[in-house]
This record gives structure tokens, sequence and C-alpha cells, in this order.
């Protein structure tokens, strides 16, 4: 059985359940939420929120990371983040993931006492490794570009960290939906998405609310409105073997969970029915 583990909580996640990591936003210009959260006080609200819609992991970012997307430096990204982290990390019950690729902000969030490192660059900086190795922290290690090179870029990863003494239970690997693919590969991916999963690791997909998502229905929907296409998109990922789904709508995304779970457990057959 598949086990990532998130160290600092001693949480064991297992395969035989799917979990929702629920976004929090702290941006001015995020594509779906951009300047939603940016007052403190609404992020805490939202985090709360999050965690009673029964989202597993409570996953935050201050750095857009949309299509054109203007980058921040490190600095700039830690005085978004660090007032509302002071106030969410601490009094959260669901295990944190800090999104982010600048290893200033990942080390002084893990300082604070967050549990996950989601880098979007794939721990392409070896600092962000030795951060992860010297803090316990847990890590989501995603592939930026075309599916060509997807596997291949996270499979050398794994045995990256491997070498560094980093578990292999405490990696979990996303392939990237929606970043340097085109619809077809996103397709693949959402039934294909264990092949993303060196050594059987936990898989992570985030489609949530993205292009790809408003493409079925022959309409450029805002993103605010692609609920059920990601729903669906997700759910097809779950079936086919992802482990994390990393969603904007957290209790959407915890109620189809549920409900495909519930499906999937149900070990009545025909015989059993027709006696």
């Amino acid at each position: 059985m598949k086990v990532f583990c998130i160290k600092t909580k001693n949480l064991r996640f297992t395969s035989d359940h799917i979990y929702i990591m629920g976004v929090l936003n702290i941006t001015p210009d995020s594509f779906s939420d951009g300047g939603d959260f940016l007052d403190s006080e609404l992020a805490f609200q939202r985090a709360f929120e999050i965690q009673e819609q029964g989202a597993h992991i409570l996953d935050i970012g201050a750095q857009s990371t949309r299509p054109g997307f203007k980058f921040i430096d490190g600095k700039t990204e830690w005085d978004r983040l660090k007032k509302p982290l002071k106030l969410i990390v601490n009094k959260i019950k669901i295990p944190v993931s800090i999104d982010t690729f600048h290893p200033y902000v990942a080390e002084r969030a893990a300082d604070l006492g967050v549990d996950i490192i989601n880098d979007i660059s794939g721990f392409k900086d070896k600092n962000m490794i030795g951060l992860v190795k010297k803090s316990n922290l847990s890590l989501i290690v995603m592939q930026n570009g075309p599916l060509n090179c997807t596997y291949k870029f996270l499979n050398s990863k794994f045995y990256e960290l491997m070498e560094d003494s980093i578990e292999k239970e405490r990696m979990c690997f996303d392939p990237g939906v929606g970043f340097g693919k085109n619809n077809d590969e996103n397709l693949y991916i959402f039934k294909n998405p264990l092949e993303f999963s060196p050594k059987d690791n936990f898989v992570l997909i985030g489609a949530s609310r993205k292009r790809i998502t408003s493409l079925a229905c022959n309409e450029e929907a805002s993103p605010k409105k692609r609920l059920i296409p990601t729903i669906v998109a997700h759910t097809i990922s779950a079936f086919n073997g992802a482990n994390i789904l990393r969603v904007h709508d957290a209790k959407e995304g915890v109620q189809a969970a549920k409900m495909l779970e519930f499906i999937l457990k149900n070990d009545l057959n025909k015989e059993t029915l027709i006696q």
C-alpha cells in the first residue's frame, strides 16, 4: 500500500483514501481568486473554512503561477505570507503546505511550523532539498513542461531525493496539469496518473478551475464557474489512481471524493443482489 507521511504531524496518508488539498491564495493576481484573501483576517477565516469543509491538507501560496504570471522575489512573497501564516499554522489542525519555489520563503515557513513544501519548479534548487532534509518536512514535486519530459524528470528527482536520504514516504509527485502541457497531454494525465508515480509514490492532480476544464463545453467560462468540470476531471483522475486532489472548492471536492470512495468500496456483486 502506498503511504505519504506528514512527518511533523506524524500523519500517514494511505492509498485506500482520496485526499483533498484546499487552496488558499494570498495573491493579488491568481487567475481565479486573486485579491480575495490578501487581508490576513480573511485568509485566516478561509483557512478554517477549508478545514471545516473537510479538506485534509491546506495549501497556502503567495506567488501566482497563472499563465504569464509576474515573478516576485522571495522577500516580497514572504512579506505577503508571514502575517496570515503566523495566524494560521499553529491553530489549524490539518497539515499546512507552503506553495513556493523560493528557499528564502520555505525556510521561514518551516520555522513557523508548516508540514509540506509544494514546489512547482520540482526542487531544482539544491537549497530546497537541503531544507527538506534538515527540517524533516514532506514534499510535493511538480514537473513544469511538456508531457514527454514529465516521467523522466519525476523519476530522476525521486532518485536524487533518495540519494539525499529523504524517505520515499515523504514524497508526492505532481505531473503538472496545465503547466507547459497542451490539452491532449492534460487529458492523458487524467486518464493515466499512475504513470507519473515513481516507485509507486503518491500522485497529486491539480486541475481546479484551469482552462482545460472549460474546453469540453466549448465555452470560456470564468474560472469560478468551472466547478462541475473540475470535479469530473478530478474524479476521473482519482478513479484512475490519483491520491491527492488540489482544489479551490473544498466542500464540493470533499463531497465528490467521498461519493467516489463510497462507490468503489461497495463490494456487492450481481449474485448477492439477485438472491
